[in-house]
């Protein structure tokens, strides 16, 4: 009986942490690529220093709009500031793709 209560209680904790884990690593690894991308571009030579700043500007203001959301939130990210957030990364993913390739279309 005991080992049935343990098992339910462990069972309903990871399906309470699971979502949320989930939805930061999403997050966190797209943040990651887009800052290694940056650093790639600065390194090859992709992009001038003012181009530089002003990417890592864009992607400080989308960390700061994440803390904000989650501060607001007990630690979770509700879903009308999980789609701003995806919205700002999609942005952000657009202007480095175009700032490294000069705004060139093919």
């Amino acid at each position: 009986m005991k080992l049935a209560i343990i098992a339910t209680a462990a069972a309903m904790l990871v399906a309470t942490v699971a979502p949320s884990a989930a939805q930061t690593y999403r997050s966190d690894v797209r943040q990651y690529r887009q800052q290694e991308r940056i650093e790639r571009g600065i390194r090859r030579g992709d992009l001038t220093p003012r181009e530089a700043r002003r990417l890592v500007r864009q992607q400080r203001r989308i960390e700061r709009v994440e803390r904000r959301a989650r501060y607001y939130n007990n630690g979770r990210i509700d879903p009308r500031s999980a789609a701003r957030i995806d919205r700002m990364q999609d942005r952000a993913n657009r202007t480095i793709r175009n700032t490294r390739n000069n705004y060139r279309t093919y």
